[in-house]
């Protein structure tokens, strides 16, 4: 069950958990399909890197229908999502996943931060809803 939020949740704070929920579309099926995946915040969007490219299903079902939902926490974000093809934005969004996971990570990261594509979700955060779990 979600319930609207009655205050906007401070996105600074939810950016500390180690992980998000996306869900998408199914491209075939038109079913909902949500995957648990690494992620960071600048501002009011959450990027994602996708080791598998474009030919990752959860892409392909965001380039077919762009509207998703993230849910980090408890909290839950409809929001557009978009393959990240501005260099500056590309640069940024590795540096941020790279920044985040890099630490704690017991292997190397760095030929994934370079290889991976970007994916960015603009959150709608006035939509936001809070589920009681």
């Amino acid at each position: 069950m979600a319930t609207r939020a009655q205050h906007t949740t401070d996105l600074g704070v939810l950016a500390e958990r180690s992980f998000c929920y996306l869900t998408t579309t199914g491209r075939v099926t038109g079913r909902p399909h949500t995957i648990e995946i690494w992620f960071a915040i600048s501002g009011r969007t959450l990027y994602m890197l996708s080791g598998g490219g474009d030919r990752s299903d959860w892409v392909k079902n965001l380039v077919r229908t762009p509207e998703t939902t993230v849910r980090i926490g408890t909290t839950e974000f409809p929001g557009r999502a978009r393959v990240v093809d501005d260099e500056a934005e590309d640069a940024l969004a590795r540096r941020l996943l790279l920044e985040k996971y890099e630490p704690a990570y017991s292997g190397d990261l760095s030929d994934w931060g370079r290889t991976v594509l970007p994916v960015a979700v603009d959150l709608d955060v006035n939509r936001q809803r809070v589920r009681q779990m």
